[in-house]
C-alpha cells in the first residue's frame, strides 16, 4: 500500500468515527426527548440525509453536523404534524 493510499484510508477512518459519534449523540438526544420509536425513525432519517450529501462517500471532508440538522428538521416536521400524539415513551 502506498503512502497516499494509507493517508486516504486514515482520513476515511477518521470520517467514519466522526459520523458514528455524530449519529450516536443525535440518537441519544432524540431517544431521551421523544422515546425509542422516534429515535429509530430519526436514525433512518440521519442515514438517508447522509446519503443525500453532495460530497463523494470517501470524501476527506464531510459536514456531519449538517446531516444532523437535516435529520432534526425531519424530526421537527414529524413531531409538529402530530402534536396530539404523545412522543415520549419511557
Amino acid at each position: 500500500m502506498s503512502q497516499s493510499e494509507s493517508f486516504s484510508n486514515s482520513l476515511y477512518t477518521d470520517q467514519m468515527h466522526l459520523a458514528e459519534r455524530e449519529l450516536s449523540a443525535f440518537i441519544a438526544a432524540v431517544k431521551s426527548s421523544y422515546g425509542p420509536g422516534e429515535a429509530e425513525l430519526s436514525a433512518e432519517d440521519w442515514i438517508e440525509e447522509s446519503e443525500l450529501m453532495d460530497s463523494p462517500p470517501r470524501s476527506e471532508i464531510r459536514d456531519w453536523r449538517a446531516v444532523t440538522i437535516a435529520a432534526a428538521a425531519r424530526l421537527a416536521s414529524r413531531v409538529n404534524l402530530h402534536p396530539d400524539v404523545p412522543t415520549r415513551a419511557y
